[in-house]
């Protein structure tokens, strides 16, 4: 066999094999039906974690997700949310007596957003001179250890692990 077609070969069989968890791709978040969004959070059991600057969307485009992540917390499903954005903040700020739902912020720039949903995933990479909507988005499945989704998980815990708690943060601005 020729060597260069062997190595094509073997470099297509990992990328395969690094992307199993990728299930969807869009050229931009914006392209997701609002079903699959939807779908998503009611299906979660488990763990539910909005990490990014731009899940405002969610709260406009999701009726009633604030009824949805009470009746999560009832069920002890572990929920954090985290985010810089004011309507955000607001809605989070309504559900304040719930407890099982948390908050934080982490000054860093990450450029990336990530919403978990169990054993499923949306990122979306912010792109230059692009907002959250603009930008592409991966739909990933974890169906491997250490493939895309433990990896963006990963980012996900080191960033909540520096963050600090939102109502801490809401006592100490002197606004």
């Amino acid at each position: 066999m020729n060597h260069a077609l062997h190595r094509a070969m073997a470099n297509a069989k990992m990328t395969e094999a690094h992307l199993a968890d990728a299930c969807g791709v869009d050229p931009y978040r914006s392209a997701a039906p609002a079903s699959l969004w939807k779908s998503l959070v009611t299906k979660t059991q488990r763990e539910l974690v909005f990490a990014g600057y731009t899940n405002y969307f969610l709260w406009l485009e999701q009726a009633n997700l604030a009824s949805a992540l009470r009746r999560k917390a009832a069920e002890d499903v572990p929920l954090t949310l985290s985010t810089r954005i004011a309507v955000t903040l607001s809605e989070l700020e309504k559900l304040g007596d719930v407890s099982g739902i948390e908050g934080r912020f982490e000054t860093g720039h990450v450029n990336l957003s990530v919403f978990r949903f169990d054993d499923e995933m949306i990122v979306t990479p912010i792109l230059a001179r692009r907002v959250g909507h603009d930008s592409p988005m991966m739909h990933l499945r974890r169906r491997q250890a250490d493939g895309m989704f433990d990896r963006f998980a990963a980012h996900v815990e080191e960033l909540w692990s520096r963050g600090r708690d939102i109502r801490e943060a809401k006592q100490h601005d002197p606004t």
